[in-house]
């Protein structure tokens, strides 16, 4: 078995997926834009070959190369898991005639304005949106659906360029802000609490599920410095305000066509129960949700994706012990940071439930929190229960504070 994996070093968590194919016994060819002196050692020691292109994202430059490179070779699979690839891994199965998502899937699952047509011909509630280019559009648009509403680009991720809009004079004020996006979603604002349905796929059934909560959701998370932001994995998915948001994910990937591999939505629940769709994308969720869901099983979910995409198969149990925490933290000031007041403190009182810790050393420079979610660092915990569980992020979220200056 040969696989082609773009980008099999970036972002932070593709090395592990890299790893997860070859220990299946894949031959794992990487494509990417960094040399390969610069790729992790995990990352070449798991690697059959590499080809280094001048720029990833550049279709009508890179396409050619990986032919030229292949000749001669016989692939089984190319896959993406990095979102600005998943179009270019397609074209590239199209160009190979390798089996996989066509392209026409796949652009159901990047292109948000198609994605909710295409789920909503199915049945399925989702929020009145409108595609828009011009400030024009966005004037008329905003009109129709009404306030509050929700901008964000067409082809994006995660929360990034993702705005409430509440009134007139604010669309005025944002407006400058969005420049720089060719295409966006103008949307109804879904007030609820925002969860997500994530897969691992094979031919489209869901072999693995998991559904996480975002406390507080993620827009209120990306405009209040001081949160410490917290997803929490569900380990009781038979719970009735849970079950109708998972029927909904399965409704969503039958709509959108899609075939083997990681997904990940975002979905909504009103007070009044009803499960509206957000969105979804044909790879896994960032900022180590993967991680999150391995300690919710005690699985390895980077080598089951390998094992779903390559062979067709899922071999872990399923079977969901914890509910796993993870707490983004951002430092207080600004430059370089100093302390982590309360953290041994915390790890004394909670040590059995913590999975792991990523804070960011004493003397390391603060990162800018509007650019990553990952912010300053990260704590993992869990427990079986979900009120321990919360308890305890809501303790490092509280206690434990990370100063700079």
């Amino acid at each position: 078995m040969k696989v082609v994996l773009l980008a099999p070093a970036y972002p932070a968590e593709m090395p592990q997926f890299t790893r997860g194919l070859a220990e299946l016994g894949v031959e794992v060819y990487g494509v990417g834009d960094s040399g390969v002196d610069g790729l992790p050692p995990l990352v070449k020691r798991c690697l059959a070959d590499y080809l280094q292109v001048p720029r990833i994202m550049d279709e009508e430059d890179t396409i050619p190369r990986i032919h030229r490179w292949l000749r001669g070779r016989e692939v089984d699979r190319v896959e993406s898991l990095w979102e600005p690839l998943v179009i270019l891994a397609a074209r590239l199965r199209e160009r190979f005639g390798i089996p996989g998502m066509s392209v026409d899937a796949v652009v159901g699952f990047r292109d948000k304005q198609l994605m909710k047509e295409r789920v909503a011909a199915a049945g399925l509630r989702v929020p009145r949106a409108r595609r828009v280019r011009t400030t024009a559009e966005v004037w008329a648009a905003a009109e129709a659906i009404g306030y509050p509403l929700i901008l964000k680009p067409i082809a994006g991720a995660g929360s990034a360029d993702t705005y409430r809009v509440d009134d007139a004079g604010e669309l005025g004020r944002l407006l400058p802000r969005l420049r720089h996006v060719r295409e966006a979603s103008c949307e109804e604002f879904i007030d609820g609490e925002e969860f997500t349905y994530d897969t691992i796929c094979v031919d489209g059934r869901p072999v693995y599920e998991n559904v996480a909560q975002y406390l507080p959701r993620p827009l209120i998370a990306r405009t209040v410095e001081s949160i410490s932001p917290i997803i929490c994995t569900v380990r009781d998915l038979d719970q009735p305000t849970i079950r109708p948001g998972i029927e909904l994910g399965r409704g969503v990937l039958r709509a959108l066509g899609m075939g083997s591999g990681f997904t990940h939505m975002e979905w909504y629940r009103k007070a009044d129960g009803e499960v509206v769709f957000g969105e979804i994308g044909c790879r896994p969720g960032g900022a180590r949700l993967v991680d999150q869901m391995n300690y919710t099983g005690d699985v390895d979910l980077f080598r089951e994706w390998g094992r779903a995409v390559a062979y067709g198969r899922f071999g872990a149990s399923t079977e969901r012990l914890y509910n796993a925490a993870i707490i983004f933290k951002r430092a207080r000031g600004r430059g370089r940071i100093t302390a982590h007041a309360g953290l041994a403190e915390f790890v004394r009182r909670y040590r059995p439930w913590i999975c792991a810790e990523d804070l960011l050393p004493i003397g390391a420079q603060r990162r800018n929190w509007l650019q990553t979610l990952v912010s300053d660092g990260w704590l993992m915990v869990r427990h079986p229960q979900w009120a321990q569980a919360l308890e305890i992020a809501r303790a490092a979220a509280d206690d434990v504070t990370l100063y700079a200056e």
